[in-house]
């Protein structure tokens, strides 16, 4: 993909990111913290041209950057539509590269897994946010994946708040990518 093919992209990104996903009020999110506004990106993530979007550039995004891997995925529910946007691309355009869900807490029925879907011990993956403040979702999907022993290659968030997120991630010895920060939301 060239580079004028990516920008166009986010472009188009930014713009239904802008219109459906950004909220401005008095919002808590999940790292507690208080905001002015609130980015619900699974309003974009979960449409039909948001997935395009996002699967076309995440998957241009990890292979611009050299990441290795088998699957990509987060912590449900927020990096599920991510992952699948993925996943889906790459059907398109190989190698493929398939998908997981990593639960907050393991199954305590059936197999007990924390992680479903396309995960297996010995894969190099790499992990999926759609907004990041703390990085404490992300983590906790890195951790996961490490001790059920697969390899993270990277983490790779769709939006950026720029709230010392990636700087954690980056502390854990995480390589983070974002595709966009709050500043190309005019936020």
């Amino acid at each position: 993909m060239t580079t004028t093919d990516v920008k166009a992209l986010k472009t188009r990104l930014i713009s239904l990111l802008s219109e459906r996903s950004v909220r401005r009020g008095d919002f808590t999110l999940s790292s507690g913290k208080k905001s002015h506004y609130y980015i619900d990106a699974r309003r974009t993530t979960m449409s039909a041209d948001g997935l395009a979007l996002v699967g076309e550039l995440g998957l241009a995004a990890i292979r611009t950057l050299g990441w290795k891997t088998d699957a990509v995925g987060g912590l449900t529910l927020a990096a599920d539509p991510v992952a699948y946007a993925i996943a889906m691309t790459s059907q398109r355009k190989p190698p493929i590269v398939n998908a997981f869900s990593v639960r907050k807490e393991p199954k305590t029925h059936g197999t007990g897994r924390q992680i479903e879907g396309c995960f297996e011990k010995g894969m190099s993956v790499v992990i999926v946010e759609d907004t990041i403040t703390t990085g404490g979702s992300a983590v906790r999907a890195a951790e996961a994946v490490q001790t059920a022993g697969g390899t993270v290659s990277g983490v790779l968030v769709l939006v950026d708040r720029e709230e010392g997120g990636v700087q954690a991630l980056r502390a854990a010895g995480h390589a983070v990518h974002a595709l966009l920060s709050i500043k190309d939301l005019g936020l």
